[in-house]
C-alpha cells in the first residue's frame, strides 16, 4: 500500500493550491481526481480567461450561515498574496471592472501556475482516479480507488483533504462526493442550491420578452431582503442573466420578486419634463429610445407598458406609471437555470463542523474541507477563487504543523 502524508481529493483550484503549499513545505502529497484534466472548472471560468481574484475581497462579499467563518482564512492569505504569486509566474493580467482581475491570455496560465507550484512541491497527481471508499484508521485514512492503471488499489495518508467542489456545472465533473464523505463521518450538511445563476421566467412574460434576447442594459437589481447590485442585466431566450442577475440570484428565494431599475443613472421625471419642453410633439417612444435600446422600448410598447402617444399627451398618471415600470420593475422569476449553468453552489459542509483557522473537522482528526464544498459562497467577480486560495492556504499550514 502506498503511503502519503496527505491525500487531497479534487484537482481544482483549492486542491491544487493546497497540494502545492503542503508539498513545498516537505510533505508527501497525492492529489486524486476523476477527470481527464486538472483544473477543468478553472479553464472555463471568466470566459476562458479566469477571473482569479478580486482586489476588493472582504468577508462581506461572502454568504454563509456563519458569516464570520471566512474571516480568518481571508485575512491570512489575501488577494495581494495571490496577485504576488501571479506576478512571480509572469502571468499578464488586467482589471476588467469592480476589481475583477483576469488573465490577459488564457485561464490555462493559472492551471499551469498551479501545476508548476505542485511540481516544485513534488506533488503526485493522479487523474481518472475514482475514490470508491474512504475509511478511518489509527494512523489516519485508507482510500480505495480505481484508476486507469489498475482495477483497484489502496493508499493511506495521515490526513485527508476534501476539495471536490460543489454541484455546479455537472458537465465538468461536479458531484456530491464531498458531501457524502462529510456525512459518512457525521458532519452536518446545509441545504444546497444553485447560485450565481440566470433566472428563468414564467409565461407569458417569457414569451413577451424573448424578442429582447441578447439585449443588455445597465441596471440596479434589488432583492426582497434589500440586497442591491448595480451592473448589467441581459435578456435571454430563457429569462434574465447578466452580472447583476447572477449576483442577486444568491440572495433570491423561490416565490420572491426582484426589483429592477432599468435607468439607474437617470432622473426620469426630469428627463421627461425637459424633453416635453423642448420637443412637445416628439413621441414618447422616440424620447425613451435616447435612454434605452430601441428593441426594449418597442417591446415595452407592445406589452402595453408604454402608451403610443406624444410627450405633450403624457398625463401625470401615465408619467408615474412609466417611472414605476422603468425604475421599479417588479419581476417574479419562475426559478433558475439550476446547477447546469450555475457558477457556484450555496450551502454545503456546515462551517460549525470545521475550524476556521485550519479547515479541519472538529470531531474527526486529520479530515479537512476546503473550497466550494464548504458553506462559504462569494460574489461574482473572483471572490470564489480567492476563497479557494485562502482556505487551501490555511489548510496547508495546518497540515504542515500537524506533521511536525
Amino acid at each position: 500500500m502506498e503511503k502519503f502524508d496527505v491525500v487531497i481529493i479534487g484537482a481544482g483550484a483549492a486542491g491544487l493550491f493546497c497540494a502545492a503549499q503542503a508539498g513545498q513545505a516537505g510533505l508527501s502529497v497525492l492529489v486524486l481526481d476523476n477527470g481527464k484534466k486538472a483544473g477543468r472548472k478553472i479553464l472555463m471560468s471568466g470566459g476562458g480567461r479566469c477571473n482569479f481574484t478580486n482586489m476588493y475581497t472582504e468577508p462581506a462579499a461572502y454568504l454563509s450561515a456563519n458569516p464570520h467563518f471566512c474571516k480568518s482564512a481571508l485575512a491570512r492569505y489575501t488577494q495581494w498574496d495571490f496577485i504576488d504569486l501571479v506576478q512571480r509566474h509572469k502571468v499578464a493580467y488586467h482589471e476588467k471592472t469592480l476589481g475583477q482581475l483576469f488573465c490577459d491570455d488564457s485561464a490555462q496560465q493559472i492551471i499551469d501556475l498551479l501545476l508548476k507550484e505542485c511540481e516544485a512541491g513534488r506533488v503526485t497527481i493522479r487523474l481518472r482516479s475514482e475514490v470508491t471508499h474512504v475509511g478511518k484508521t489509527e494512523q489516519g485514512f485508507e482510500i480505495t480507488l480505481t484508476d486507469r492503471h489498475v482495477s483497484e488499489k489502496n493508499v493511506s495518508a495521515h490526513s485527508l483533504v476534501i476539495a471536490s467542489g460543489g454541484l455546479s456545472m455537472p458537465g465538468l465533473g461536479a458531484s456530491p462526493f464531498g458531501y457524502r464523505i462529510a456525512e459518512q463521518f457525521g458532519l452536518n450538511i446545509l441545504p444546497t442550491r444553485a447560485a450565481l445563476v440566470p433566472f428563468t421566467l414564467h409565461k407569458p412574460l417569457l414569451e413577451q420578452l424573448q424578442m429582447l434576447s441578447g439585449v443588455a442594459v445597465p441596471a440596479i437589481v434589488t432583492a426582497t431582503d434589500g440586497t442591491v447590485f448595480r451592473e448589467n442585466i441581459l435578456f435571454t431566450h430563457r429569462g434574465l442573466s447578466g452580472p447583476a442577475i447572477l449576483q442577486i440570484s444568491s440572495y433570491w428565494q423561490p416565490g420572491e420578486y426582484v426589483s429592477i431599475n432599468l435607468l439607474p443613472e437617470t432622473d426620469l421625471a426630469a428627463f421627461l419634463h425637459h424633453e416635453r419642453e423642448s420637443h412637445p410633439n416628439q413621441s414618447l417612444k422616440n424620447a425613451l429610445a435616447k435612454l434605452l435600446p430601441k428593441r426594449l422600448v418597442e417591446c415595452l410598447q407592445a406589452l402595453g407598458q408604454l402608451p403610443d402617444i406624444s410627450l405633450k399627451q403624457l398625463n401625470v398618471a401615465q408619467k408615474q406609471a412609466l417611472i414605476d415600470t422603468l425604475q421599479c420593475w417588479q419581476v417574479q422569476p419562475n426559478g433558475t437555470e439550476g446547477y447546469r449553468t450555475a457558477e457556484v453552489t450555496l450551502g454545503g459542509v456546515d462551517t460549525n463542523e470545521l475550524s476556521s483557522k485550519t479547515m479541519e473537522s472538529h470531531n474527526v482528526q486529520g479530515l479537512y474541507f476546503i473550497g466550494e464544498v464548504v458553506d462559504v459562497t462569494g460574489w461574482l467577480g473572483g471572490y470564489n477563487f480567492q476563497w479557494a486560495w485562502s482556505s487551501a492556504w490555511a489548510c496547508a499550514q495546518a497540515l504542515v504543523a500537524a506533521e511536525r
